[in-house]
């Protein structure tokens, strides 16, 4: 079609005009927002990077399918220069400038090209927009699929760095737990206790609930489930730091905790499994 054809031969005889525009637009555009997040010099090369593939894929003349094998590599580009975008801090719309950015130089080319050809300006116009708008969405697609996946990897880390598994003393660990126990965090702290009780074959382990604000139905049967567990594996398991609201609110849920060692103290659960592992406390 004349339409790609025009934006081919423009790319292929005005690269270098092309390139230079968009990159002074581009500064223009993000102006101090970007300062201390990227160069001058990484900007530019960005450009370079993202014209070597750009060139190739208009040559294709499909520029109505982005989707296409032609277009890989450019997809491939604008998802790692997503992600990378993601890491430095920049938002959705700064991230789609980049692609956006570029209409300007595109279309000031193509009308010094089209020999004032009004109705071929046109539908060059036309057809670079829709390409270069197909490319930005994915761009902003892109970005957001980076960001959803670092946030769901930090709030693992979260989660693992939330419920640290402590050797007390030899076959005795302790999981101090903090804030809220929900399902998925429930899950984390099965397999953080169950692997620690592997790994050092302990045979007891305390759960301390002082830093749960609240229980409910749903916390007890987190608990119990873990408690379930633990015995599973040949380990015994005390609850500690059962205070009196807890133990009140427990008792009108009618939760059913029998065959639970409970303590109000993570002090008292270490002496009892001191205790059942044989040691014995003394005052100096």
């Amino acid at each position: 079609m004349a339409a790609k054809t025009s934006l081919s031969a423009a790319l292929q005889k005005r690269r270098a005009d092309i390139r230079t525009r968009w990159s002074q637009q581009l500064m223009a555009t993000l102006g101090g927002t970007a300062k201390g997040r990227i160069s001058t010099e990484e900007l530019n090369q960005q450009v370079d990077q993202f014209l070597k593939v750009f060139e190739p894929a208009v040559d294709s003349n499909r520029l109505d399918d982005i989707n296409g094998p032609e277009w890989a590599d450019v997809r491939a580009f604008l998802d790692d220069f997503s992600r990378r975008r993601v890491l430095a801090g920049f938002s959705a719309d700064e991230t789609a400038t980049f692609v956006f950015s570029l209409k300007r130089a595109v279309f000031e080319v193509l009308k010094e090209e089209s020999s004032n050809d009004t109705k071929q300006f046109a539908n060059d116009v036309w057809e670079a927009t829709q390409l270069l708008d197909r490319l930005g969405l994915h761009t902003v697609t892109a970005f957001q699929k980076s960001r959803e996946s670092i946030i769901s990897r930090q709030q693992q880390e979260l989660l693992e760095l939330s419920t640290p598994v402590v050797k007390l003393w030899d076959g005795i660990l302790a999981l101090p737990m903090i804030g809220t126990l929900d399902s998925a965090r429930t899950q984390v702290v099965m397999e953080s206790l169950l692997q620690k009780i592997v790994e050092t074959e302990s045979q007891i382990a305390i759960i301390d609930i002082t830093g749960v604000p609240t229980v409910d139905t749903l916390v007890a049967q987190h608990l119990l489930k873990t408690v379930t567990a633990l015995r599973l594996m040949g380990a015994d398991c005390i609850i500690s730091g059962v205070r009196p609201q807890i133990a009140q609110t427990i008792v009108h849920l009618g939760v059913d905790l029998q065959g639970v060692t409970t303590k109000a103290n993570l002090a008292d659960a270490l002496a009892l499994a001191l205790k059942r592992t044989g040691f014995a406390l003394t005052k100096l």
